[in-house]
């Protein structure tokens, strides 16, 4: 079997990198740090690089009809005009920040932008679920989860996929785009919970869903990457050089290039020693398309 080629696309490693997102117009990699309080471009063609440091730390973005970003931290939701570094307030986080922030956030095909959070004391199931459309907040969900992550649709629209780190599971959802309501919950993968278990793969972060409707999933700690069938079962494991893996995107001029964003904030000096790529964000070919990310729509 051939070897998966991999390298790093910027170098500076990340503390928390996330939320990799192609931007088609711009031919241009974003992503965010987290902890490092930063939002980041890369133009892989010539190598330009930007970053646009954030007062609170961003977890999702999602391009903006206007070829700006809509940015989600802490604080609230932001618009960032990446021709002159303009950040604009549009709406304050409705939670209480000192235990709540946003997280993982994808636009669906409609153009809403879903954001979940993520409750940081992580005893009880305490994150929500909004929705970001027409300047307005409004939340989808409440509770049942910990840490909200993996969101995606299938090509059609008609599928919502969803990720409880914590509880490392996926579950998958029936989709009415034209209401931006989901029903009709079920299971599609549980992974081993167990750190010590010889079965133990990572727990599910950052995901996207390829141009044939299958399930991409970056699993932190597992240092791999699956590729899941809408009814769940794993059809591909992509072993990937860093223990953490965040999050995931389909990028380039056909969508083959797969973007990898990693976590290297409280890794230890082993583990770094063992994955030097740790916190960088990474890329690789593969043999299936992805899907554009939609735009934000007003």
């Amino acid at each position: 079997m051939k070897e998966q080629k991999f390298e790093a696309v910027h170098d500076e490693p990340m503390q928390v990198g996330e939320c990799p997102t192609w931007h088609a117009v711009e031919s241009a990699l974003y992503w965010v740090d987290i902890d490092g309080k930063a939002v980041h471009r890369l133009h892989p063609a010539s190598g330009k690089y930007s970053k646009w440091p954030m007062p609170s730390e961003p977890s999702a973005i999602a391009i903006d009809a206007d070829n700006g970003l809509i940015v989600a931290m802490r604080h609230g939701i932001a618009h960032l005009n990446t021709t002159d570094g303009t950040l604009t307030d549009l709406v304050a986080s409705p939670f209480d920040q000192s235990t709540m922030r946003f997280n993982d956030g994808r636009v669906d095909p409609a153009g809403r932008f879903w954001i979940g959070t993520l409750f940081e004391p992580r005893h009880t199931p305490l994150a929500d679920m909004y929705v970001f459309e027409h300047g307005k907040l409004r939340r989808a969900w409440e509770g049942g989860m910990t840490v909200s992550n993996g969101l995606g649709w299938s090509p059609d629209g008609k599928i919502m996929y969803h990720a409880d780190t914590t509880s490392h599971r996926i579950d998958s959802y029936d989709y009415d785009v034209g209401t931006g309501i989901h029903s009709h919950a079920r299971r599609l993968q549980t992974f081993t919970a167990d750190k010590k278990a010889a079965d133990y793969g990572g727990r599910p972060d950052g995901a996207a869903v390829d141009s044939e409707g299958c399930y991409w999933v970056a699993m932190f700690e597992g240092a791999r990457i699956l590729r899941l069938s809408p009814s769940g079962e794993i059809i591909r494991e992509l072993p990937v050089p860093v223990k953490c893996p965040t999050a995931v995107a389909f990028g380039g001029p056909d969508l083959h290039t797969l973007f990898i964003t990693s976590a290297s904030h409280n890794r230890s000096d082993d583990e770094k020693a063992q994955y030097p790529l740790t916190g960088k964000v990474l890329c690789t070919r593969v043999d299936v398309a992805g899907r554009q990310e939609p735009a934000y729509k007003h």
